[in-house]
């Protein structure tokens, strides 16, 4: 399954989609495939953006045939857009990327390394456990808003932690210093032990979301913790 998510480094903010079911294919693909494509669209554009899109998929069905290679994610940068995947072989991956690009208008290029333990796709392209929370919560949120849900209206949201050891817990609880958040009780679930929630009254538009989080997955990471998420309820059902 394809994710999307956004990820600040060196001070630029790069758009990632990367594909979080490829894994059990690191053993059989040692090589790294990167297509670099110049963008020629921009935002306002959006035939010249689906042009585009039909252009990466094409590329990407092309290699997936008699399973050649398998994409991985992409990246855009500076605008460029950087397209990935694994290979069990290296011979005419450069070629196949020439083919499906060489028609088009597109400024493009290719390269081919051994990366036998994946590590740029772990390090560059799989979200870390605060961004994969980010990757979630804007799943709810969408589907509150589908639901006509005020998302900038403040409610009560339920965030749920988990321990190894109830003395991590126990110190998390007695500890926690942050405005606004109270302790609402402990769970115990086949999902986690020493688990506890906490509420806080918020709104749920994602940047309030992502900042409450992460502010909290500060804290958390202090006693070795686990942040499991979040839930609320529509504001209609809150107000009924």
């Amino acid at each position: 399954m394809r994710e999307v998510f956004q990820r600040l480094e060196d001070g630029e903010i790069l758009n990632i989609e990367v594909d979080m079911d490829v894994v059990e294919y690191k053993d059989d693909m040692p090589w790294l495939l990167s297509a670099f494509i110049k963008h020629n669209f921009s935002a306002e554009n959006t035939q010249k953006y689906e042009e585009f899109l039909e252009t990466k998929e094409s590329l990407i069905i092309a290699l997936a045939y008699d399973e050649m290679a398998r994409y991985v994610g992409s990246r855009v940068v500076d605008g460029w857009s950087e397209l990935y995947f694994y290979a069990a072989s290296s011979k005419e991956l450069n070629s196949m990327v020439s083919a499906i690009l060489s028609p088009t208008n597109y400024v493009y290029e290719s390269n081919v390394v051994r990366d036998t333990k994946w590590d740029f796709y772990f390090s560059q392209l799989s979200p870390t456990e605060l961004e994969y929370h980010h990757i979630v919560s804007a799943k709810i949120i969408n589907q509150l808003q589908e639901e006509g849900d005020d998302l900038k209206t403040p409610r009560e949201v339920e965030h749920y932690i988990s321990f190894e050891t109830p003395t991590q817990k126990n110190r998390f609880v007695n500890n926690l210093n942050i405005d606004g958040f109270t302790y609402k009780d402990e769970i115990d679930s086949e999902d986690f032990t020493h688990g506890v929630a906490f509420v806080k009254k918020h709104p749920i538009t994602y940047e309030d979301v992502k900042k409450v989080v992460e502010e909290l997955y500060v804290e958390i990471q202090k006693e070795r913790g686990f942040y499991e998420g979040w839930s609320t309820t529509l504001i209609e059902e809150k107000h009924s």
